[in-house]
C-alpha cells in the first residue's frame, strides 16, 4: 500500500477512535467541525486526505490532541495514554484493580496476535 494512502488510513482510524469514544455520531463531528458528513465518513475511512484547516476544526471539535491524531506512538503521546489509564483506574477498588491487571495483558496478547502484518 502507498505510505500516503497508509497515513491517510491510520489518521483516520484514530479520529473515528477518538469521535467514538466521545460518543459523538459523524454529523455531531460534521457540524462542530463545519465540514461535510461525506466529508468526515472518506477522512475516517482513509479515502480523503484533508487540508489544514479541516485537520484543526477537526481536532478541535473532537477536544483532542493533534500528537494523538497525527502520531500516537510518539513518547509523549503515549504518556498521555498512560495518564489517561491511571485516570481511568483511579476510583477503581483494590479488587477491580486486580482484576484488570488479569484482564488487560490476555487482551493486550489477544489484540497482537490478530494484527495482520502488511
Amino acid at each position: 500500500m502507498d505510505k500516503a494512502l497508509q497515513i491517510n488510513k491510520e489518521i483516520g482510524e484514530r479520529i473515528r477512535e477518538a469521535r467514538q469514544s466521545k460518543n459523538m455520531s459523524q454529523q455531531e463531528l460534521a457540524t462542530k467541525a463545519n465540514v461535510s458528513l461525506p466529508h468526515i465518513s472518506e477522512i475516517e475511512n482513509g479515502k480523503q486526505t484533508m487540508k489544514l484547516l479541516t485537520f484543526v476544526r477537526i481536532i478541535e471539535a473532537l477536544q483532542v490532541s493533534a500528537d494523538a491524531i497525527l502520531r500516537a506512538d510518539v513518547p509523549c503521546v503515549n504518556q498521555i495514554y498512560q495518564s489517561e489509564l491511571a485516570e481511568i483506574i483511579s476510583d477503581c477498588s483494590p479488587a477491580e484493580i486486580k482484576s484488570l491487571m488479569k484482564i488487560i495483558p490476555e487482551l493486550k496478547q489477544t489484540m497482537r496476535s490478530n494484527t495482520v502484518i502488511e
